[in-house]
């Protein structure tokens, strides 16, 4: 008879045994098998450490993790099958996620347990350049719908930590992510070309970016946009970044909130990055009510980034106007407010259109940044040809259409606000604090009224 949804299928039930040494891949199966066979249920992992390889999640499947409970996920590469899926913004064969779900709906993964990645041993193998295929990421979805992840803890993932690529209707709420500060891309949460997606009340510590935006690259074989996205209640550590869009942007983004986060020594706060030949827009974006510390930059709007297939190309580089075509990426509709940021290094903002294509309506509002003393100094972006800076304001260049008010920068070194090759600067109620001399509030070179 065929069982209801409802159904519970605990694993130990199929033979696996959480004494943290036998390989329950096979058993998990099993249980997994027989939710599929069951029109679906539980997954249920009681107390203990379950060793395991990749597990693959079917439609109407919700996979629970008590209190106590560890899948810790084994470090043998025969466990983790090779299949195709999008890796940095293009379709190739990659490892298996640790879980991972393709052409789904109604998945969860919740509960108070843990997802072990045992990513050192991936680390070392990426550093050492001795795999075939990219890592695993902990947790990803491929074209999937109604995803929900709630709760459960995160450590030590071999890339990525959460990926939904090309999903409607994902919800991540009261996740706790660990990652070690050196780990190579193992960034949080990183929603790529997803629609009507939900990040709330998580904490991400992380060795790359807390949450990254991305649409996929010019390379990708669909250009789909990432859109209608939230993230709230959210607390960032460390990492590249705060939360950061792009540079995987071709498919375009838009319509993201950002809102009531706390980013603690996450190197680069909002971070927008892109570069010739990656195409797309990135627009309707709202940031505010956000509190920063020991920050290098708080905001950056950066098109001249050259990290990625081709980035090194002279093109990407060049400060001199280039035809606009398709691939040329755009910045516009992007809005700052109520955001305070202290003990920030290098400056206060980093804004560098392209001189084709200038960032395009962008508002900070009600802003204070204040620099740390004796900084070392830094790179606010990363871009060719840019010198380290140290405790600057407000830095730019190739925008237009761009309103400061009720800005406030403390302790800055040079002009609070240096503006370059830009046209339409409105500064309203803007203001310089605590500067160890006399400095002009704004510098302004081939600026258009």
């Amino acid at each position: 008879m065929q069982q209801h949804s409802t159904a519970v299928y605990n694993i130990e039930q199929f033979g696996a045994v959480g004494d943290g040494w036998a390989n329950n891949t096979s058993a998990i199966k099993r249980a997994i098998e027989a939710c599929l066979q069951g029109g679906g249920g539980t997954i249920y992992v009681p107390a203990g450490v379950f060793v395991t390889g990749a597990i693959e999640l079917k439609s109407n499947m919700h996979l629970h993790l008590e209190a106590g409970s560890e899948l810790l996920f084994s470090n043998d590469r025969a466990d983790y099958p090779v299949i195709s899926s999008r890796w940095e913004g293009a379709s190739r064969d990659v490892f298996m996620s640790c879980i991972y779900a393709c052409h789904a709906e109604n998945i969860a993964i919740t509960g108070f347990g843990t997802l072990n990645g045992q990513g050192a041993y991936w680390w070392k193998l990426f550093k050492e350049d001795s795999l075939a295929y990219p890592r695993p990421n902990l947790v990803s979805f491929d074209h999937c719908e109604r995803v929900h992840i709630e709760q459960v803890k995160m450590i030590d993932s071999p890339s990525w930590t959460i990926h939904p690529n090309d999903c409607d209707n994902v919800a991540i709420s009261a996740v706790t992510i660990i990652n070690p500060a050196n780990s190579p891309n193992t960034d949080g949460i990183n929603p790529e070309s997803c629609r009507n997606v939900k990040i709330s009340d998580c904490s991400i510590d992380v060795g790359d970016d807390c949450i990254a935006i991305k649409a996929g690259t010019e390379d990708a074989e669909r250009a789909i946009p990432c859109e209608n996205i939230t993230i709230t209640n959210c607390t960032m550590l460390h990492g590249h970044g705060g939360v950061v869009f792009g540079s995987e942007m071709s498919g375009d983004i838009r319509n993201v909130v950002v809102s009531n986060c706390i980013f603690e020594g996450t190197d680069r706060g909002i971070r927008f990055k892109s570069r010739r030949g990656r195409g797309g827009t990135i627009e309707n974006i709202r940031v505010s009510n956000i509190v920063m510390n020991n920050i290098i930059c708080p905001f950056i709007l950066n098109l001249y980034y050259f990290h990625g297939p081709r980035g090194l190309e002279p093109y990407v580089s060049d400060k001199s106007a280039q035809p606009v075509t398709a691939l040329t990426p755009k910045f516009r509709h992007i809005h700052f407010s109520n955001i305070t940021a202290t003990n920030v290094t290098a400056a206060a903002g980093f804004l560098y259109g392209l001189p084709e294509m200038p960032v395009e309506d962008i508002t900070f509002s009600h802003i204070r940044v204040a620099m740390k003393s004796g900084a070392e100094p830094d790179l606010p972006a990363m871009m060719m040809d840019l010198e380290p800076m140290k405790q600057r304001g407000f830095f730019c260049s190739n925008a237009e259409d761009v309103l400061f008010e009720h800005v406030t920068v403390q302790q800055q070194e040079g002009p609070a606000f240096e503006i370059m090759n830009s046209e339409n600067i409105i500064m309203e109620h803007c203001h310089s604090k605590g500067t160890a001399k006399d400095e002009v509030l704004v510098q302004m070179t081939n600026v258009i009224s």
